[in-house]
């Protein structure tokens, strides 16, 4: 059997930067297996296998990383929908899909959950997972925190973009914050200026992704935590953030955060795709 697949670029307008992803747009036939397989060929921090639709959507996706299947994903949803728009599969765009001149430049998500602020970590534990200092790690803000909108991730603010820069993966602190019950996907940010108003990395080495140039997923939330805490208690809030610098593959994301009463109410990440290339992957 085979399979047309097509791969592009998330989060960049420029081919070879942001974050890869497969798309295999009619996966109808592939056992959970193959589906782990392939997306372990592809080796990408995602793959994704489009289905016809359930429960009312206009299709369903799942979404492997090289070790797991996981439940949600952002740069996986904007790359699936940019590839299925690109290909008219969609008919016509809606607001959540940008065209210009009958090309499809840009996609954004609404996370499928509310904002959750879970547990806080212990600043050392999360400094020595990336091998940086406690003096490093900002917690005017907040202190390093479980959050989601459908996927969790240690959220830690740095207080420079040097500190962001010597961040390094350290196995046995991440194994430290596994044996605590942290799900160690950590996702480092630091505010800035000049063209971007956060700078970040994800690191999620125990997941098969050691660095990932572009989360959605986390972006999302992290717009989602910062309204959160913002003084004002109701308001449309965005940032643009850059991911994926440090690793040769910069990436932009758009996300932003609507707020009301004081409790955030939904968060939303978009930006630019570019398609790569597509073909054909031979299954047995």
């Amino acid at each position: 059997m085979k399979y047309r697949y097509y791969i592009c670029d998330v989060f960049t307008e420029t081919r070879f930067g942001g974050n890869p992803l497969a798309v295999l747009p009619k996966a109808e036939g592939l056992s959970d297996h193959q589906m782990q397989q392939i997306a372990r060929e592809f080796n990408f921090s995602e793959s994704t296998f489009v289905f016809p639709a359930k429960a009312g959507h206009t299709r369903q996706v799942r979404i492997f990383t090289p070790a797991a299947e996981i439940p949600f994903a952002g740069h996986p949803n904007v790359g699936t929908a940019f590839v299925l728009a690109a290909a008219g599969e969609f008919g016509e765009i809606n607001s959540s899909i940008r065209a210009e001149q009958r090309k499809i430049i840009s996609c954004e998500l609404a996370a499928p959950q509310s904002l959750s602020l879970g547990k806080t970590v212990p600043a050392e534990l999360v400094a020595s997972a990336v091998s940086l200092n406690r003096q490093d790690i900002v917690t005017d803000t907040h202190h390093p925190q479980i959050c989601s909108v459908g996927l969790p991730f240690v959220f830690t603010e740095l207080k420079d973009r040097s500190a962001l820069e010597r961040a390094r993966i350290n196995l046995s602190g991440f194994d430290a914050l596994r044996d605590l019950g942290v799900n160690p996907q950590l996702h480092l940010y630091t505010r800035v200026s000049g063209g971007f108003d956060i700078r970040a990395r994800m690191f999620a080495p125990l997941s098969g992704v050691p660095e990932d140039p572009a989360t959605g997923s986390a972006n999302c939330t992290l717009g989602g935590l910062l309204a959160h805490h913002k003084e004002e208690s109701s308001g449309i809030f965005s940032w643009r953030i850059a991911q994926g610098v440090e690793m040769g593959r910069p990436s932009t994301l758009l996300a932003r955060a609507e707020k009301a009463d004081g409790t955030v109410q939904a968060t939303w990440v978009g930006g630019s795709c570019v398609m790569v290339s597509e073909g054909f992957i031979y299954v047995d």
